[in-house]
């Protein structure tokens, strides 16, 4: 398996909906960071499909090596 592209450096901080099905990518390739436009067609990667249990604000993984997924856990800083 490929490596994922590096998006960002830090987390991205979003306000997600309760029963909400948001479409984390995991190339890095998307320009809608951090969530899937679509970019990763004709690659092994796929979105990895989340869904709110909550509304309030979590932090989706930008540097894409989260273990997590597609929430981030400090990966970005090792």
């Amino acid at each position: 398996m490929s490596n994922p592209e590096r998006a960002a450096d830090t987390p991205y901080s979003v306000n997600v909906t309760m029963g909400k099905t948001y479409y984390w990518c995991a190339c890095g390739k998307s320009k809608k960071q951090p969530f899937c436009d679509g970019s990763h067609s004709g690659s092994e990667f796929t979105p990895f499909a989340f869904e709110a249990k909550e509304t309030k604000t979590l932090f989706f993984c930008g540097c894409k090596e989260t273990k997590t997924q597609p929430l981030c856990d400090g990966s970005h800083n090792q």
